[in-house]
């Protein structure tokens, strides 16, 4: 689980310094399909990056949608998103991240 929130933020922190707008974590769904731990603690560690203002905010793949706002503001943001191949797939070992 460590080493897991440890790539997450390296990978928020380097995306940021590459100028990029969004990026996808995958981090699956867990073996039964009913969420994992690392996805679980994935999302519990983006809302406090959340609050602190390291992120503008955060995509669950299962919400990833046209129909979901925050996926439309996300789109100002990060034009990219429209073209992502998960759009739409309802994915849930998937999280997209705002910064």
């Amino acid at each position: 689980m460590d080493d897991a929130i440890k790539r997450i933020t390296y990978n928020i922190k380097n995306a940021g310094v590459f100028g990029a707008a969004a990026i996808k974590l995958i981090h699956g769904y867990g073996s039964t399909g009913k969420g994992g731990a690392i996805r679980t603690e994935a999302r519990k560690y983006l809302d406090r990056q959340k609050t602190r203002g390291l992120i503008k905010g955060y995509i669950k793949g299962e919400d990833f949608s046209i129909f979901d706002e925050a996926t439309r503001k996300a789109f100002l943001a990060c034009d990219d998103l429209r073209r992502d191949s998960d759009l739409e797939r309802h994915n849930n070992g998937i999280t997209i991240v705002v910064l």
